[in-house]
């Protein structure tokens, strides 16, 4: 088994608790969803925002799917590029896989599919 990383970007809609949620929320299914990734398998999660989006932590969505509380979980921000994407949350899922890496898929939803 190796431990191979899921990237994910997403837009926000406003910077507010419950739209960051709701993005983070969206972003963490789609990503184990279209990995077959199982909670337990989740070594660690790194989440960052554009400087923008600060009324609440990404991670605390992890709680909202009932996630365990012992997952290495980390937030931050991306640098503060000035052509940056506006509102946008990144993942860095870290996972233990039998998968190869051109298995792996990753996810970008709203204005971040221009990203890939």
């Amino acid at each position: 088994m190796q431990c191979r990383g899921i990237r994910g970007a997403t837009t926000v809609s406003a910077n507010n608790k419950e739209s960051i949620l709701a993005a983070t929320e969206e972003l963490l299914k789609e990503m184990a969803q279209a990995n077959n990734v199982k909670v337990d398998d989740i070594a660690a999660i790194f989440f960052t925002t554009t400087s923008d989006l600060n009324a609440e932590f990404p991670a605390s969505a992890t709680r909202e799917l009932g996630w365990p509380s012992n997952l290495a979980l980390l937030c931050g921000h991306e640098m503060n590029v000035p052509t940056d994407l506006p509102r946008c949350l990144r993942i860095l899922m870290l996972v233990n896989t039998e998968k190869g890496p051109e298995e792996i898929t990753h996810i970008y939803l709203g204005k971040a599919k221009g990203l890939k």
